[in-house]
């Protein structure tokens, strides 16, 4: 619980922060264990660094068109960081959305990211060395047991998003699920659980008073020790 100790101190001390708008694409193929995504591992000098993720950073001015729509400059932005970051093209307007994150007010740095998802197109990968370091392409389960092995990093996000794609065994199924449902809104309330922190979502029973306690539908995660633990018992999607 120290970090978690950490922010609090700082959130009193300083205020929220403001969350800066990001967008982050989940590259996904059919490969010879299943389906697999694209992860690629964060400079260790940056911010996440040495964590793995998907293609992705802030949206920039230049990412809107005419219209000034945020999730379209969201598209344009995940799009042009897959091809920075991986040297890949994708088209912006077939990107599929099905997630929302924003972290809780006491997170000393916030990123507002949309989430999309789409097939990988033919082209190579490839890395510059500079802001990703490494790039591999995982299954969604295999990457969860790399991450529970002490073996690789994952942020909360990227080990839900991957949790959800476990559930899909191609891409075509995947990309149909996903758009299918109405995009998830994720903005965590943080307490503490019998294992340790828990980050707890709409939904759940906890939720409103931040209490891991209250007994009731469960829709949250868990960090303990051995690893993280989704937990969305009695919960009905709202969808």
């Amino acid at each position: 619980m120290l970090l978690f100790e950490e922010w609090r101190e700082q959130f009193e001390r300083d205020g929220e922060s403001p969350a800066i708008p990001a967008a982050t694409v989940v590259v996904l193929r059919d490969g010879p264990e299943g389906m697999e995504s694209l992860m690629l591992r964060k400079n260790s000098r940056i911010a996440f660094g040495g964590m793995w993720v998907f293609p992705g950073g802030r949206i920039d001015d230049g990412d809107f068109d005419s219209s000034g729509d945020l999730v379209t400059a969201a598209r344009n932005a995940a799009a042009r960081e897959a091809r920075e970051e991986a040297t890949i093209s994708l088209d912006a307007a077939s990107l599929v959305h099905f997630s929302y994150w924003i972290p809780p007010p006491i997170a000393p740095k916030r990123f507002a990211t949309w989430f999309f998802a789409t097939r990988a197109p033919a082209a190579e990968v490839a890395i510059d060395d500079g802001e990703i370091t490494h790039h591999e392409w995982m299954t969604p389960a295999g990457a969860i047991r790399r991450r529970d092995a002490g073996e690789i990093e994952l942020i909360a996000p990227t080990w839900v998003t991957l949790h959800t794609l476990s559930g899909y065994p191609t891409v075509a199924d995947a990309l149909d699920g996903l758009s299918r449902r109405r995009p998830r809104h994720y903005e965590p309330r943080l307490g503490t659980g019998e294992h340790g922190p828990v980050s707890m979502w709409h939904g759940d029973a906890g939720y409103a008073t931040g209490d891991a306690s209250v007994p009731g539908p469960r829709h949250r995660l868990e960090m303990t020790p051995g690893g993280y633990l989704f937990d969305e018992s009695g919960y009905t999607d709202p969808d």
